[in-house]
């Protein structure tokens, strides 16, 4: 699954006080607008820019294509049950049979026996397996999950996060970025 992020559009990462990015995966960016606005209300700092620059008849200004908060955000420790965070959480994929494709979420202990839509008791299932279980339980048809449901950390999130980069990451945001890449020595 990738983010469409467009090279011409000038996106700018953007990073918490502390130079990390606010999150992963969607890869935290502002429109180049957005930035620009921020810049002149004095919230963010600029970290490094692009070539390209926005001009009016008496102004010329730099693109930022990456800025820090100047205020920390400071990260929940939780993140919302949302359908995005149950697949990412997953990482996109049916827990019992590994395909990408159609995706849905069961719930194990189904909610006509009284099963809660909670994390520990949804997953990400394909159409085809969700409809195969139905209503039953994992026992019932000896289908087990690859891995069994747990609420996850931001950072879990953040981690799955990292194995989904967009389908384009500007050179200036690479020092920022730790995607499965090999160090320099």
């Amino acid at each position: 699954m990738t983010i469409a992020v467009s090279p011409g559009g000038h996106p700018a990462l953007v990073l918490n006080a502390d130079y990390r990015p606010l999150s992963y995966y969607p890869l935290s960016l502002w429109s180049w607008q957005d930035t620009v606005k921020a810049v002149f209300l004095d919230r963010v700092n600029i970290v490094a820019e692009y070539d390209a620059a926005v001009r009016s008849p008496s102004f010329e200004f730099r693109l930022p294509s990456v800025v820090s908060l100047k205020t920390f955000v400071k990260p929940s420790r939780y993140p919302a049950f949302t359908r995005f965070n149950v697949f990412l959480r997953d990482k996109f994929q049916c827990q019992y049979c590994g395909s990408k494709d159609e995706l849905t979420f069961d719930h194990l202990v189904p909610r006509s026996k009284g099963g809660l839509t909670t994390w520990e008791n949804v997953i990400t299932a394909c159409s085809p397996c969700n409809l195969r279980k139905s209503n039953k339980s994992c026992a019932q048809l000896n289908m087990w999950p690859m891995h069994m449901p747990f609420q996850p950390t931001i950072q879990d999130l953040h981690n799955n996060g990292r194995g989904f980069p967009p389908n384009y990451l500007h050179d200036s945001w690479l020092d920022f970025l730790y995607w499965d890449t090999e160090l320099e020595p």
